[in-house]
């Protein structure tokens, strides 16, 4: 805003001089973050109201009106040299630093901190502004391993500390070993011994040091109460890694990672579902190690009964060394008894299509598989009490060949048969059933009788194709459903994220933050409900249907005023399509149900404040048509 206006504001509210330089930072052009609305520019100035319009780029909020005074502390105006106003004002530049120089791009964007100092939280919410949330997730889970080596930033060992940028800079790998002689809890110790062997590329640099770290590991290892059996293992490999260049026979060194194993050897899956991904293979190497006859006979217990990430890990290592007729056998004998647990069917579907399982798993994917799955998921929901995801509902509906590959090994009663299984499990949400049972109509359409006729699971499947409907466009529903997805793959993972975050901040009665991200959660998933209800009830459409003779939701209705000679024109399409602006009604609004059905030379009456018109129908088009 320009001077003028600003004195006019302050004039007409004194208490406003303290934010005369945040008022003057409102100018056309200056780009802009809303909490919930994300960033935007402002566009303009509206005199005659008094208010700033701004261009959000999130939904369709353009030339969005608001008051400058009630903005003060719902808007943060960005500076030009701010990263996010370079962005949008030099893309190609600000794109190729996070391309091509991803540490750069962050030390610029630490450095307008005060003092070069930020909190995760704080960088986050303006790497996900940047770029988008999958996008800037993605970046910054890269860009953090290489700040780990760079000695321009102190990088914190725990989300709660910030970031720093140096003024002068330090090895990492000297910074974390004063951490390690000065860290006393034996966990923290583990970890950042793991990272002093992840940092010293050259291990001359240690050597000095190197017989204390190891004492000191073997101390916390073998005296230490608060360990758990996976963080010993962990420590023992992380301690054997750092003392390969100085002893003989690292595996001789007390505690063993053998004599971890002896003492779980009851409950080896869950000793396995706690260790770290990266210690995975090392670890079923070691069971070979250790138990030589039987090996075979525990990894296949460990592929069974451990989480997906471990099963796959499993899977991998005894192909890789030539027992496919091992696992093939197995999986047939679980899967034939209907037994095979969530994480394995999970595996299963997600590596079908990699050349190293493709042909292995090609046999099992059949509808016997499916009915395992089903079985699966229902019993998933029912143990869980919480909304928290079914990840093998999940990769049902967003594996589009899946249905494909596994029916087209069956019969249509194999097909009737496990669309009622679907119809009547509990573990789907309402628009993923229907959207799976379109499926299943498309490869048998006879399964068409199931969902409309009057057999067994035609009461179930009322709530699914309900009478209660909504006719869209087509372009209105896509819009829903990409709304939608946004907010199940971008927006409310995030919030989960930053309610973690905040939960870490100390206690939840007096933590803005955690109170702030739970408020945003209740916000967020009212919006799934709505939109989830909205898409059950929608039926998408081209308005090709939209009647000549009358008026039906597609139509141009032109109407006239008998007594005032006023003439009006309306487009009355779905229940989405409202545009005021441009006469679009949706047929729900009151004047659209009330031309509904009418015909040319017919009479509609309108009240707008007390005031009643008649209009009298002077001509029709289709809308599709114009």
């Amino acid at each position: 805003m320009n001077l003028e206006i600003v004195d006019r504001l302050i004039e007409k509210d004194p208490s406003l001089e303290s934010s005369r330089s945040a008022l003057e930072a409102m100018k056309e052009g200056a780009s802009c973050i809303h909490r919930a609305w994300g960033v935007g520019k402002i566009s303009g100035f509206e005199a005659d109201r008094g208010m700033i319009l701004v261009d959000f780029e999130e939904g369709e909020r353009k030339s969005h009106a608001m008051d400058p005074v009630f903005c003060l502390d719902k808007l943060e105006v960005l500076d030009d040299q701010h990263i996010i106003s370079r962005h949008r004002t030099n893309p190609e530049e600000i794109d190729g630093k996070i391309k091509r120089e991803p540490v750069e791009l962050f030390i610029e964007i630490l450095a307008k901190y005060e003092d070069g100092c930020a909190t995760t939280r704080e960088l986050e919410r303006t790497i996900n502004l940047l770029l988008g949330s999958a996008k800037g997730k993605k970046w910054w889970t890269a860009t953090k391993k290489l700040l780990i080596k760079d000695p321009r930033v102190a990088v914190p060992n725990k989300k709660t500390e910030p970031y720093v940028l140096r003024d002068e800079p330090v090895k990492p790998e000297q910074e974390i070993l004063q951490d390690f002689f000065d860290e006393k809890r034996s966990k923290e110790k583990i970890l950042l011994a793991e990272k002093l062997f992840d940092l010293a590329s050259e291990k001359e640099d240690l050597q000095a040091d190197l017989p204390q770290v190891l004492h000191d590991l073997t101390v916390a290892l073998m005296e230490a109460r608060n360990l758990s059996q996976s963080d010993r293992l962990h420590g023992i490999w992380v301690r054997n890694n750092l003392a390969r260049d100085v002893e003989e026979d690292v595996e001789k060194l007390e505690p063993t990672s053998a004599s971890i194993l002896h003492e779980c050897e009851e409950d080896l899956p869950s000793l396995a579902d706690q260790m770290p991904a990266k210690f995975h293979s090392r670890f079923l190497d070691l069971v070979t190690r250790v138990y030589p006859e039987k090996w075979k006979e525990i990894i296949l217990n460990l592929l069974h009964n451990t989480t997906t990430k471990f099963s796959g890990e499993s899977a991998h290592f005894l192909i890789d060394r030539e027992e496919s007729n091992l696992l093939i056998k197995s999986l047939s004998a679980t899967l034939d008894e209907q037994i095979l647990r969530a994480p394995v069917l999970l595996w299963m579907i997600k590596f079908r299509g990699m050349s190293k399982f493709e042909a292995l798993l090609e046999k099992l994917m059949t509808p016997q598989l499916l009915t395992s799955v089903f079985s699966a998921i229902d019993y998933e929901s029912l143990q869980n009490a919480t909304s928290r995801r079914i990840p093998l509902a999940e990769i049902l509906s967003d594996d589009k060949d899946l249905f494909r590959d596994i029916l087209s090994k069956g019969s249509p009663e194999n097909a009737k048969d496990l669309a009622q299984a679907l119809i009547l499990n509990p573990g789907f949400e309402d628009l993923s059933k229907r959207s799976l049972l379109a499926r299943f109509i498309k490869l048998y359409p006879e399964i068409q009788d199931v969902i409309d006729g009057s057999g067994t699971a035609s009461s179930q499947v009322e709530t699914i194709m309900t009478d209660d409907s909504l006719i869209v466009s087509q372009s209105s529903y896509d819009q829903k459903m990409a709304d939608l997805d946004e907010l199940n793959k971008e927006k409310i993972p995030a919030n989960s994220q930053a309610i973690e975050v905040a939960r870490e901040l100390g206690d939840l009665r007096e933590n803005a933050e955690y109170q702030m991200a739970k408020d945003e959660q209740k916000i967020l998933l009212a919006r799934q409900s709505e939109l989830q209800t909205d898409l059950m009830r929608a039926k998408p459409t081209n308005f090709t249907d939209a009647p000549s003779d009358s008026v039906g939701i597609g139509s141009i209705v032109n109407l006239s005023s008998p007594e005032s000679g006023e003439t009006q024109k309306y487009t009355i399409l779905g229940a989405w399509d409202s545009d005021p602006d441009n006469n679009v009604l949706s047929y729900l609004t009151p004047l659209g149900q009330k031309l509904l059905g009418k015909k040319v030379d017919d009479l509609v009456e309108t009240e707008v404040e007390g005031t009643v018109t008649n209009w009298k129908i002077e001509g029709l088009a289709r809308w599709i048509d114009a």
